[in-house]
């Protein structure tokens, strides 16, 4: 159970590494357009609509990609205070 919990920590961690390589894609013209801008949509896509209906943009920003990185840090912390009980 306990290197379940650590590859599910690990795992969060590079997806929340993908996530701000998502913010970052915004600021490029046409980066979304590459082969790795594609791969990363797909990725992060599914999580961002989640997250873009809770959360409305604020002149034309959105703070979704800010919220999902601190969820995924809030389930991290989680996942540690159950690996320090074993």
């Amino acid at each position: 159970m306990m290197h379940v919990l650590l590859a599910l920590y690990k795992i969060l961690d590079l997806y929340s590494i993908v996530l701000v390589a998502y913010a970052l894609l915004s600021w490029f013209p046409n980066a979304r357009d590459s082969k790795l801008g594609i791969w990363i949509d797909k990725l992060c896509e599914p999580v961002m609509e989640v997250f873009d209906r809770m959360i409305p943009s604020f002149g034309g920003v959105s703070f979704s990609v800010l919220a999902a990185v601190l969820f995924i840090q809030l389930a991290q912390k989680g996942i540690l205070v159950l690996l320090a009980k074993m």
